[in-house]
């Protein structure tokens, strides 16, 4: 037996309720109808009004006749305008499901522009706005989707590119190997293992299956150790570097490889786009949280580029290009391991001046 649409169930209920309630209006008026009549008859004898007992055969005959007929056509008019308003009524309630499908339908064909207007009926009304909600974060993911095809392309192209070119000329015999030209290449080798290690943190982050191993963790020596390192790293006519952080500031609760990632990822920023001035690391207690912050006075970022800082592979143009050495997801790696610790990543920046990047992670 075929599975009925939800049009025609609608349709066959309301007809079902018609039809019980015009055949319980039938029969329980043929059964009492004829009864109250006569009853009426007999008291309009018992008044002395008129006398009827020669012809109340009749009139209860001709009663009944009357009534049958009125019964016969009120179905017939009942049932019709009764058809037609169910009819109506299922149509306007299954258009917006008729549309969704349809709608449905496109998106498997790869258009995800259309979306499920409102309706009058709230139910419904809420049924469109959730799908009207589901299938702009479709479009949005197949948006990143794309984007992030295009950007990884870009990405990959320059490295492949640069190591396909020496690699054809040494084939070729037209330049001869040296330590150089090998430090060259493995130079662009390394720069494609970082890209791919890079994406694989950011879409286990962003699937959430980067584990977050949270402890109390007392950010002093790890803040310190990381100065040195870094430090260590800095020419002599380069930027300076501080710490500013109480050795007796309460301890968070955080992954301490996971923050270690964060602010290696901000220092090297800060390393990277400062050449001369300072660059200050800061660690102090607001409130219930503990705020880090990375301060430079280098290029700066204008003020336009700084809602894109956090996107994968977005630089800001022409001083940040991926020659110095940044893959352009580091940022959003970051922020998706703040956001698993609980916290939130803020940026201050002026061009020309510099940048502050600062995070909060919870108290222990």
């Amino acid at each position: 037996m075929p599975k009925l649409s939800l049009g025609a169930r609608l349709f066959i209920s309301h007809l079902l309720v018609m039809m019980v309630g015009l055949g319980s209006f039938v029969i329980i008026a043929k059964v009492s109808s004829p009864r109250m009549f006569v009853f009426r008859l007999e008291q309009l004898e018992k008044r002395g009004l008129f006398t009827v007992r020669s012809a109340r055969t009749y009139l209860v005959d001709g009663f009944q006749n009357a009534w049958n007929r009125s019964a016969i056509l009120s179905v017939i008019v009942g049932s019709g305008a009764a058809g037609a308003v169910s009819y109506v009524s299922s149509k306007r309630i299954t258009q917006p499901v008729t549309q969704m499908r349809r709608i449905t339908q496109k998106f498997a064909a790869g258009d995800l522009e259309e979306r499920v207007p409102g309706s009058d009926i709230s139910e419904l009304n809420q049924l469109s706005v959730s799908f009207n909600s589901m299938a702009s974060s479709i479009g949005n993911v197949e948006q990143r989707r794309r984007e992030l095809i295009s950007d990884l392309t870009h990405e990959l192209r320059t490295p492949l590119t640069v190591m396909r070119g020496y690699l054809e000329e040494l084939a070729e015999g037209r330049i001869e190997g040296s330590p150089q030209l090998y430090l060259r290449l493995i130079k662009e080798t390394r720069r494609l293992e970082r890209l791919i290690h890079d994406l694989q943190e950011l879409s286990k982050a962003e699937a959430g299956y980067l584990s977050i191993d949270s402890k109390p963790l007392n950010l002093y020596p790890l803040l310190t150790s990381l100065v040195e390192r870094f430090a260590d790293q800095l020419l002599e006519d380069g930027p300076s570097l501080e710490l500013k952080c109480p050795k007796d500031l309460p301890a968070v609760l955080a992954d301490r490889d996971r923050t270690e990632q964060i602010l290696v990822n901000l220092l090297g920023n800060a390393i990277r786009y400062t050449e001369t001035g300072s660059i200050t690391v800061e660690a102090k207690k607001i409130n219930r949280q503990i705020w880090i912050s990375v301060t430079d006075t280098g290029i700066g970022i204008a003020e336009e580029d700084l809602p894109f800082l956090f996107e994968r592979f977005w630089r800001a143009d022409p001083s940040r290009s991926s020659h110095s050495g940044g893959t352009g997801i580091g940022l959003a790696i970051a922020l998706r391991l703040v956001e698993l610790q609980g916290g939130r990543i803020e940026v201050e920046s002026e061009l020309g001046t510099g940048s502050t990047f600062r995070f909060c992670l919870p108290l222990a």
